[in-house]
Parts: structure tokens; C-alpha cells; sequence
């Protein structure tokens, strides 16, 4: 007859199998996932130039690409577009340069930006995402904390906010300027 502690080594080591088998397809899953994501966009850019190929002032689509083109080549020779006025629901994160206001991000984004400014303002440190779902009165459950991990990771790849430690986020260096914010 086997002992108690041997039988809660047996459960531990199965639970601990479990766990790692869950870890694995997690992070297979997460990986189909990025290329998904990336795939989609990459889909949403073809749309939009189709679209503004097919929408050119005079439906003369020749002229649409020769303009499009010459748009692109400015942007690789240095040029960059005015920042965007206001953005629209679900839109780009852009990268973050001086000048560009928090109104070219979506309400969400800017909404996680405002929150680290009054931190940043009161001398405050870094935010965990669960912290966040906190103050922006959501339930703390994982599929709600993932999404503020989410968005706050894209929000650091584009410049707008700093990563200190491993899942706590803060303002990125020159975002938060004069005034309590960009």
C-alpha cells in the first residue's frame, strides 16, 4: 500500500505534466496566433490601397498608382505624413515621434496613456496590466488582463510606452511632455 506522501508526489507530478503540456499548446497557440495577426493586417493594408486605387479622384487608376508611389518614395526618402487628427475605433497603433498627439490613438490606447501620465504626474512607478483592469473597473479575469498585456506590448514595439520590468509598464522616455502629456 503506498503512502500518503507518495500519492501526493503521483498527483503533483501529473498536475505538474498537465501544466507543462498547457504551457506548450499555449505557446503554440500564441505563435499561430502573431502570424495570424500579421497575416490580417497584411490583408487590411492590400484592401486599403485597393481602395484608394479604386477611389482616385477621376477613377483614373493609373494616376492613382503613379500618386500612391510617389507617396511611398517620399516616405522612404524621409518625408513623413501629418500626424492624424483623430484616429478611428480599432485603428494602428502608429510609432510614436515628437509631436504626434495621444488623439491618434484609439480610445482604449489613450485610455492606458492617461493612466500612466497621472502616474508618471504623482511620482508614481511602473503598472502591472492586472493593476490597470483594476483602475479602469474591470473584473480581473486572465482573457481581460491579456488584453491590456496586449495592447500595452504594442504600445512599447511603437515607442509610446517603456517595459522597466518584465510586464510592468510605464510612459516611454519624451512622451509625456509640457503639460502632463503629448
Amino acid at each position: 500500500m503506498p503512502s500518503v506522501v507518495g500519492l501526493l508526489e503521483q498527483h503533483e507530478l501529473a498536475a505538474r505534466r498537465r501544466v507543462d503540456g498547457l504551457r506548450e499548446e499555449a505557446d503554440r497557440i500564441q505563435a499561430e496566433l502573431a502570424t495570424a495577426e500579421q497575416e490580417w493586417l497584411e490583408w487590411t493594408i492590400a484592401r486599403e490601397r485597393v481602395g484608394a486605387v479604386l477611389s482616385a479622384p477621376g477613377g483614373d487608376s493609373a494616376n492613382a498608382v503613379a500618386v500612391e508611389r510617389a507617396g511611398s518614395a517620399g516616405l522612404e526618402a524621409g518625408v513623413q505624413a501629418s500626424p492624424p487628427v483623430a484616429a478611428k475605433a480599432k485603428s494602428q497603433v502608429p510609432v510614436w515621434r515628437e509631436g504626434l498627439a495621444r488623439t491618434a490613438l484609439s480610445a482604449d490606447y489613450q485610455r492606458i496613456l492617461a493612466v500612466l501620465a497621472d502616474r508618471v504626474r504623482l511620482g508614481q512607478g511602473p503598472l502591472t496590466c492586472q493593476e490597470m483592469t483594476v483602475l479602469f473597473g474591470m473584473d480581473v479575469v486572465p482573457a481581460k488582463v491579456e488584453a491590456l498585456r496586449s495592447k500595452a506590448k504594442r504600445l512599447v514595439s511603437r515607442g509610446w510606452l517603456a517595459e522597466p520590468a518584465p510586464g510592468r509598464f510605464t510612459l516611454a522616455r519624451g512622451v509625456c511632455g509640457p503639460g502632463g502629456g503629448p
